[in-house]
C-alpha cells in the first residue's frame, strides 16, 4: 500500500477541517478560495450550491499529484437562497423567515483528482425550526453564533435546540456531507481506512 496523494482543502472553514477529521482525513494543505459567491439571476439553489463547490475547487492552485476537495452549504426556502448573514438585521430576517417552517440545506462537495478530473455530489437535507418568538430570535442573534453563516444559524451550536425536525445529513447541514465526501475522495484516488 502506497502513500496517499496530498490533499488540499479549499476552504478556510474550521468546521470543514473538523468534519474531515471525523472520517480520519487530515488535509496536507489548506487554501482559501477567493471567488464571487453571488447567485446568478434566477439561479436555483441546487445549481448554485454545486457551482460554488466546483468554483471553490478550481480556484485554488493544485500542485502536481494533489487532490483538491471543496464544499458549499446553501440554505434555501423554496427558490430563495439565504446567503451568509452579514449583519444582525439580515440574520433576524432569515430567522423570522425560517421560524416554524421547513427549509432545505444543500451541501455540495467537489473534488479534483490528481489527473484534473472534477467530481461533484450534493446532499439535500430538510430542517424545520420550531416557531421562534422575538425574544428567542434576539437571544440567538446576541450570541453572535449565526453571523457569517448561511441562513444565519449554525446547527452545531445553540441553533440545534431550535430544530424541531430534520431529515438528511447532519454533517451536511454543518458544512460538509461526510458520506458524499468519502465517496468522492475514494473515487479521486484517496485511500480511507
Amino acid at each position: 500500500m502506497g502513500l496517499n496523494p496530498s490533499l488540499v482543502l479549499a476552504s478556510s472553514s474550521p468546521r470543514r477541517r473538523d468534519l474531515l477529521a471525523r472520517i480520519g482525513v487530515v488535509p496536507d494543505r489548506i487554501a482559501s478560495p477567493d471567488i464571487d459567491e453571488s447567485p446568478r439571476r434566477g439561479e436555483l439553489p441546487r445549481v448554485y450550491a454545486i457551482r460554488m463547490a466546483e468554483e471553490k475547487a478550481r480556484a485554488v492552485e493544485r500542485g502536481n499529484g494533489e487532490i483538491v476537495v471543496a464544499g458549499d452549504t446553501t440554505v434555501a426556502v423554496g427558490r430563495r437562497i439565504l446567503q451568509q448573514a452579514a449583519d444582525a438585521e439580515m440574520q433576524r430576517g432569515f430567522l423570522e423567515l425560517l421560524s416554524g417552517r421547513r427549509h432545505h440545506v444543500l451541501s455540495a462537495v467537489a473534488t479534483i483528482d490528481a489527473e484534473g478530473r472534477l467530481r461533484t455530489r450534493i446532499s439535500d437535507s430538510i430542517v424545520r425550526f420550531k416557531r421562534l418568538g422575538a425574544e428567542e430570535i434576539q437571544s440567538y442573534i446576541d450570541s453572535g453564533e449565526g453571523l457569517g453563516k448561511a441562513g444565519g444559524y449554525a446547527i452545531q451550536g445553540r441553533a440545534e435546540a431550535l430544530v424541531d425536525w430534520m431529515a438528511g445529513s447532519h454533517s451536511g447541514v454543518i458544512g460538509l456531507p461526510l458520506y458524499e465526501t468519502r465517496l468522492l475522495l475514494r473515487a479521486s484516488g484517496y485511500r480511507l481506512d
